[in-house]
């Protein structure tokens, strides 16, 4: 291990062989790190933190602190970081309530940039973007490769579908639908993300499917149970729609339109 002699690394710490600490660090106990991990300078671990291999967490970042919530009592509960994640200065990451699970959890190849929020019980998947000063209430959700601009806030227990992309300063009350753009205060829909949708390689055939399905649910002026219908017996069912139409039924707080 590659430890600053000015940093702090509880006994109780478990750290593998390679992981390298950076001046003034402070690692709590309960705190597990993998290979191949590297700790800025002045970052903060608080204990029952679980971080996988190969991240980085640069300077003056906050992991694992307790959960801002009145309910909390001192419980034992967790954060958990996967693997190859990027965590820029100042980000706070914090662990969960026992009211929402226990865990705190950020998935893999997930870029965190400065000022980044995430509260109790949040729930990040894989390869997910947070740009500069995000913030997000407790237990939100945010499904893979979404990504939310800057300055964007969002309310407690929304969920961010997989492929959307929120804009820079949006205020984000409600679940934002799989694949499309999402913008303003509050945040309305405008389209697709097509753009993210090219990028990651998805087939003609995929696009073509994910838009005729987004023509009926939204600008078709059905009750989404007619629309529903009316997808599944006009539209090729990819395993892209099919996500869609679940998100959309599963929701409770409603989505944006």
């Amino acid at each position: 291990m590659n430890i600053h002699p000015t940093a702090i690394v509880h006994p109780g710490a478990r750290l593998a062989e390679d992981v390298t600490v950076g001046p003034y660090a402070i690692i709590e106990d309960n705190v597990t790190i993998g290979k191949g991990t590297k700790i800025g300078a002045h970052a903060v671990i608080k204990p029952f933190v679980d971080i996988g291999e190969h991240n980085e967490i640069y300077q003056f970042t906050s992991i694992g602190e307790i959960p801002q919530d009145y309910k909390y009592g001192g419980e034992e509960t967790k954060l958990i970081i996967g693997d190859r994640n990027k965590i820029r200065e100042f980000a706070t990451l914090n662990r969960g309530t026992v009211g929402g699970g226990g865990v705190t959890k950020v998935g893999n190849d997930c870029f965190i940039l400065s000022y980044v929020h995430i509260a109790h019980d949040c729930i990040i998947e894989d390869n997910v973007l947070l740009v500069n000063c995000v913030q997000m209430g407790g237990h939100v959700h945010i499904e893979y490769h979404a990504v939310v601009g800057g300055l964007a806030a969002l309310h407690q227990f929304v969920r961010i579908g997989a492929h959307s992309m929120i804009g820079g300063g949006s205020a984000v009350s409600q679940d934002v639908p799989p694949f499309t753009n999402v913008a303003g205060n509050h945040a309305v829909l405008h389209g697709l993300n097509m753009v993210g949708l090219k990028r990651r390689g998805f087939s003609s055939e995929s696009v073509a499917s994910i838009k005729k399905t987004y023509q009926i649910i939204f600008r078709s002026g059905l009750t989404f149970k007619d629309a529903r219908e009316k997808v599944l017996a006009e539209v090729a069912v990819t395993p892209e729609v099919e996500h869609l139409l679940d998100f959309i039924e599963q929701s409770k707080r409603g989505v944006i339109r």
